[in-house]
């Protein structure tokens, strides 16, 4: 969990908020239901996603993919 906020980058290219374009997230776990009919039934496996939080409007965004990484900002994308 990021308690900072911090850049997101998904399967390598860089993620902005869907709703305002900030370029900087909190994540958190998110507990899917699997009763709800809007969520892909994966053999009856409780599902978790991880939520990016905006960290300037609060949108949440869901996402099931592993493909999220987290840079500070400082570091611009770059590991080194």
């Amino acid at each position: 969990m990021v308690r900072k906020p911090a850049l997101v980058t998904i399967d390598g290219r860089p993620f902005r908020c869907g709703l305002c374009h900030n370029d900087e997230f909190f994540d958190r776990a998110v507990k899917l239901s699997t009763a709800d009919p809007e969520v892909p039934d994966h053999g009856g496996v409780s599902q978790s996603a991880t939520g990016l939080i905006c960290s300037q409007c609060g949108y949440v965004h869901l996402f099931l993919s592993d493909a999220i990484e987290f840079w500070k900002p400082e570091r611009e994308y770059n590991k080194s």
